[in-house]
């Protein structure tokens, strides 16, 4: 439903702008072509990750999936697990991931060939999405995973149909980068946990949009991005603190490893960009 919503403003703001369009005395055989400087915002929202977990590495071997049982055999995050942040100790309530809106700044070139529209984009900037997943054990106690990233770039290549200049509408795709603030929090005080904190991910960026020219050099564009990021860098290590040796994390080799069941960090976003054409 929030990615409609966000199509269904997009649609409303280009409506707003078309009486924009209908310039005359302008020589629309010169739009979208040469380079441009710009600034977009907009909003991200994520897809539904309910479905994420914990996953365990007891022996420290490097091969997640171990289950973390305790002294008497049973699992001991058999409470389970919510693609949220915790509200308290037990697997009840927990708070929804945050969507947010996002800033980036982009400098681009097109080349115009009757109608067809090659070119390229590299951007920068950061969104206020963020995305946790928590875990729940026997003690009982909370751990919460939360990522979001501190800035974003990507490279693009676009393509696109321009009927006579004035509009064009294009696809688009590349390359991404994210540099990640990967956090951990517990409500367990007994053991020791070291993380590894910000990484960076890697991943790619698709998705199309239409862009009007408002005057000669100013255009207004309309764009919507899916953006994929690898983030399988982060991981927790528990050891001993003050805990006994029959502590869970402790019985299958004096610690364990911790990391998100899903190693891609996903969003959607729906933006308007302001553009300066040289």
């Amino acid at each position: 439903m929030k990615i409609l919503s966000l199509f269904a403003a997009s649609a409303a703001a280009m409506a707003l702008a078309s009486p924009a369009l209908a310039q005359s005395g302008r020589d629309t055989s010169q739009d979208f072509d040469g380079p441009y400087v710009g600034v977009s915002g907009g909003y991200t929202v994520q897809p539904n990750d309910g479905g994420e977990t914990l996953v365990f590495d007891t022996n420290r071997d490097g091969t997640y999936g171990d289950t973390v049982n305790t002294a008497g055999g049973a699992d001991a995050f058999s409470p389970g697990f919510c693609g949220g942040s915790p509200t308290g100790t037990a697997n009840l309530n927990c708070r929804n991931d945050k969507d947010g809106f996002e800033y980036f700044g982009k400098l681009g070139y097109d080349k115009r060939m009757g109608n067809i529209v090659l070119g390229a984009v590299i951007e920068g900037g950061r969104s206020e999405a963020s995305d946790s997943v928590s875990g729940f054990s026997t003690t009982p106690a909370a751990y919460r995973f939360a990522r979001s990233a501190d800035y974003q770039a990507n490279a693009r290549l676009r393509a696109g149909y321009t009927p006579g200049g004035g509009v064009l509408f294009y696809a688009t795709g590349g390359g991404a980068y994210a540099k990640l603030d990967n956090r951990f929090s517990t409500t367990n005080g007994a053991n020791s946990f070291a993380d590894n904190g910000r990484t960076n991910g890697w991943g790619y960026v698709a998705g199309g949009g239409a862009e009007a020219m408002l005057t000669k050099n100013i255009s207004l564009g309309l764009e919507y991005l899916y953006t994929d990021i690898q983030d399988d860098d982060f991981v927790v290590n528990v050891g001993p603190g003050t805990a006994p040796p029959t502590n869970p994390f402790l019985l299958n080799g004096g610690g364990t490893d911790i990391k998100r069941s899903d190693d891609h960090f996903r969003t959607h976003s729906v933006r308007a960009s302001l553009n300066f054409r040289f």
